[in-house]
């Protein structure tokens, strides 16, 4: 079943009031990170910023293989996945102590920080399209870095928001239209 039926909406917002609340969150976060009081931000508003804090302390946790990253953003139900590495969608999440320290086995010894390049907030979803810019070791594979390029989606679920979807692939950088079809042929 798709994440987007049966759900209402309040309307959906133009081009220009998406980019409007996209700058009016980043205004808000440098104004918290800077430790002033700002005043107090409509609820679509405070839930976005939680939001985007809370991923982000989830993509510097899951690189450093720290295991707590899987408490801060609850997955839905009906959880898909885009990895990184390619393949089908993976559909619901193993979030057994078994898989989570195998992962943190996965994941090691890296760091981050997000960037976020456009947020949307229509009804009971949010939709953050960002640069996780990351380093970290990899299956055994020296630091280096991961960076991706990320789009998550949320569902609300009462007054809590639930991670619905993520695609990640870590094309970051511009590559050629020769790379992208050997990417293609699977070479």
């Amino acid at each position: 079943m798709s994440p987007f039926k049966n759900k209402t909406s309040r309307g959906d917002k133009s081009v220009h009031e998406a980019a409007t609340l996209s700058r009016r969150a980043a205004l808000a976060m440098a104004v918290a990170a800077t430790g002033r009081v700002a005043q107090a931000a409509p609820a679509s508003d405070a839930a976005l910023l939680g939001i985007i804090r809370r991923t982000g302390q989830q993509a510097t946790a899951f690189m450093a293989g720290d295991t707590r990253w899987a408490g801060l953003i609850r997955l839905d139900d009906d959880f898909t996945l885009m990895q990184p590495f390619g393949g089908s969608a993976s559909h619901g999440f193993d979030d057994s102590p078994e898989h989570l320290a195998e992962l943190a086995r996965f994941f090691r010894n890296g760091g981050g920080t997000l960037e976020v390049e456009k947020s949307y907030v229509s009804g009971d979803l949010i939709v953050l399209v960002m640069i996780e810019r990351q380093h970290g070791e990899v299956g055994g594979l020296p630091d280096q870095n991961w960076s991706l390029r990320v789009t998550q989606v949320y569902r609300r679920h009462g007054s809590d928001w639930r991670l619905a979807h993520r695609h990640a692939d870590p094309l970051v950088r511009k590559i050629s239209l020769e790379q992208a079809a050997a990417l293609a042929r699977a070479e």
